[in-house]
């Protein structure tokens, strides 16, 4: 999904007289979010300024944290507000603006993404300062690597969506990783780094933790911990990704 049809799909919606509270945003197959009908005029400035001011920023970023990325926890994020009554706008607008400190530097990105949130004068003009404190606290709390839980139910949601554990997605981003730092290594180099990420977070006794335990992530996370015991299957799938990504 590129920054332009986020942007139609986004109108179409604020513009849309659905009665249906539930619609859901669709382009290309992904669901941008689910958002409540109330507060229709702050529903719709938010969803419009996310569209064409933060969601375009993100193409800027890496293939692991890329545009469809963050729509991908946008709208994870709206589904695990909606099953925890949570408010569904301030979900989107964490997950919206999670990862956009990564302009500034990737280390502290989620510091940096809380601080872009509070000085953003639309969002200050429609959400309140408890508000606006509730949501950056949940940005800065989102890193899988956090030493402390998530202090609010915002920050658990954003954290569970952030993860998307889909094991093909986790390897081919690890090698991207790699890749990126540095491309001139081979692939022995690569797959050694690899293995020493996978099994330091996602293995038994990593430190990623999941706060809400969705069905989509303790299926993935288990299968992606099958691939990471089996030595063989795990260097023959990294071998493979290594080869694409290096064409």
């Amino acid at each position: 999904m590129n920054e332009n049809d986020i942007v139609k799909a986004a109108e179409e919606y604020v513009l849309s007289i659905a009665p249906d509270p539930n619609r859901m945003l669709t382009q290309k197959g992904a669901d941008l979010a689910r958002i409540d009908r109330s507060c229709d005029d702050r529903r719709d400035a938010v969803i419009r300024h996310v569209s064409e001011n933060i969601l375009p920023k993100y193409s800027a970023f890496d293939k692991g944290h890329n545009t469809d990325h963050a729509v991908s926890v946008i709208n994870e994020s709206c589904k695990l507000a909606e099953e925890n009554g949570a408010d569904l706008l301030m979900a989107f607008v964490v997950a919206a603006y999670h990862d956009l400190g990564l302009s500034v530097e990737r280390e502290r990105h989620h510091i940096f993404s809380a601080e872009i949130l509070k000085k953003d004068e639309l969002i200050n003009r429609l959400f309140t300062d408890k508000e606006i404190a509730i949501m950056a606290e949940a940005i800065e709390d989102h890193r899988a690597s956090a030493e402390n839980p998530p202090r609010s139910i915002y920050g658990r949601i954003v954290a569970e969506a952030d993860r998307q554990i889909i094991p093909e997605s986790i390897l081919r981003r690890t090698i991207q990783y790699g890749l990126r730092r540095e491309p001139d290594r081979d692939f022995e180099y690569h797959y050694k780094r690899a293995v020493s990420h996978l099994n330091e977070k996602y293995a038994e006794g990593g430190y990623l933790k999941l706060y809400l335990n969705s069905e989509r992530n303790v299926k993935g996370l288990a299968e992606l911990r099958e691939i990471i015991a089996d030595e063989k299957r795990l260097k023959q799938i990294l071998q493979q990704i290594f080869n694409e990504e290096v064409q």
